[in-house]
């Protein structure tokens, strides 16, 4: 399990190894995505509270990437931060997430990103529920979910 700690030795020593890259060109990323999806996941935008297709699904599967289809999160770690964004306690793996110091805005936090293809996610911040006490703080418009079959 990933603690504040760990994060913050990610976004200043390196980040976790993914399994592989995908990289496109600027054309290319706008090809695939809607153009609020491009804004948030390559210009490293937000999308306002509560106005994300995600924040209120708590249905069974996995949230992938919108740019490049990489699992990131479980729905069995999604949580109610009531923060407006969809909220989660841990990645689906730990190579998954790629974490990177932002200290845009004149306030210093940890960005999150998918290590496949860096789009941007969201923040990480350490006033999650326990036993983590993370919260990733996540765009819906940067994943989509894969529901589970029943």
């Amino acid at each position: 399990m990933l603690t504040w700690k760990d994060i913050i030795n990610f976004s200043v020593n390196g980040n976790p190894t993914p399994i592989n890259r995908v990289e496109k060109t600027e054309a290319e990323w706008k090809a695939l995505l809607s153009p609020e999806q491009f804004r948030i996941t390559r210009l490293k935008g937000t999308e306002h509270p509560h106005s994300g297709a995600l924040c209120s699904i708590y249905d069974e599967g996995q949230y992938n990437c919108v740019c490049c289809n990489t699992p990131l999160f479980d729905s069995t770690i999604k949580f109610s931060s009531g923060t407006g964004w969809p909220s989660f306690t841990q990645p689906i793996e730990k190579h998954a997430i790629k974490y990177k110091r932002d200290t845009s805005f004149g306030m210093v936090r940890v960005e999150v990103m998918c290590n496949t293809c860096d789009a941007h996610l969201g923040h990480i911040f350490p006033d999650g529920p326990e036993p983590s006490g993370l919260r990733y703080c996540v765009n819906s418009e940067s994943m989509k979910i894969e529901k589970n079959k029943k």
